[in-house]
């Protein structure tokens, strides 16, 4: 679709957008090419918003690198990288990269025939990610190394009391605290995440995203696999995060006294593949565009 040209007058701002998700972690994707379109936090927080707006756990400018600054990106002019991921979280944050959207940012480039090779490097606020599209539909990502920051813990409620969890703190560009529940008497599925579980904000003075995981039990044709929840800073409980995943995957191997591997990782919106090593962490999984569609931004509110 066209975007519609932008009247700066205007208390009313029209834009087109399409609708995608990754496992059900689910973005509005608004397409500025040229660069033209300065989305706010209120716009952001509209776009997200399930009953008044579209409804998502992000959104996604997508952006050539060219009509960007190096200040808008984070990251220096990238020779053969065209396309920059402008994600921000429900709350209207800016966020230094996503998973799962990342995914679904390559599915919208390839559906409006942007991608001519098996292969897309994608420009984000924690660097280029090279991601790959499979003969299966899924797509695979390069999301960089897991950075072990050290161990903290998080508060939650489960069956109506708190319990205080250890975890990994993990960096894949943006930070992560994933608590191994396995054995614990609160499972993964009896966690209350309607509400912020706390944690050290000396720790994590940007704030967090918590992930609490578990072993699932049986036989299984990779190194190991897990089940997984996450309360995401600046949206609270998705169906899925990718980077969390990419965290967990890292955090049940390192648990494990192993730097490499394989790991199954379901989660709420449905199941991904990572494969960890010291140099990259690989993510595989599906992604989906599901609806296109016009909307209008109220400013000035």
């Amino acid at each position: 679709m066209a975007q519609q040209p932008i009247d700066t007058a205007s208390t009313q701002l029209a834009v087109d957008f399409a609708k995608g998700h990754g496992t059900e972690n689910d973005f509005v994707l608004i397409p500025d090419p040229d660069g033209r379109l300065t989305l706010t936090e209120a716009d952001v927080r509209l776009l997200c918003d399930r009953h008044a707006g579209i409804g998502g756990d992000g959104v996604i400018r997508v952006v050539r690198r060219s009509a960007e600054t190096d200040e808008q990106t984070g990251v220096p002019d990238v020779q053969d990288a065209e396309w920059f991921m402008d994600y921000r979280n429900a709350d209207g944050s800016v966020a230094q990269m996503c998973g799962n959207g990342v995914r679904v940012f390559a599915r919208y480039l390839q559906r409006l025939g942007f991608v001519d090779s098996a292969d897309l490097p994608v420009i984000t606020r924690s660097g280029v990610k090279l991601v790959s599209f499979g003969v299966d539909g899924r797509i695979t990502v390069d999301m960089g190394p897991a950075e072990d920051l050290g161990t903290s813990a998080a508060t939650v409620r489960a069956f109506d009391s708190k319990a205080e969890y250890a975890g990994r703190a993990v960096s894949m560009g943006n930070p992560h605290l994933a608590c191994d529940l396995s054995g614990e008497p609160a499972a993964v599925a009896g966690l209350d995440l309607s509400r912020a579980p706390s944690y050290d904000a000396s720790f994590f003075p940007e704030g967090v995203n918590l992930e609490f995981f578990e072993q699932v039990p049986g036989a299984s044709e990779t190194d190991a696999h897990v089940r997984m929840r996450v309360y995401e800073r600046g949206v609270g409980e998705t169906r899925s995060c990718g980077t969390g995943i990419c965290a967990v995957a890292y955090a049940t191997l390192a648990n494990a006294g192993k730097t490499e591997g394989t790991v199954i990782v379901d989660v709420p919106g449905g199941r991904l593949l990572t494969a960890v090593s010291p140099a990259t962490v690989l993510l595989t999984g599906p992604a989906e565009i599901v609806a296109e569609g016009s909307t209008v931004l109220l400013r000035g509110r």
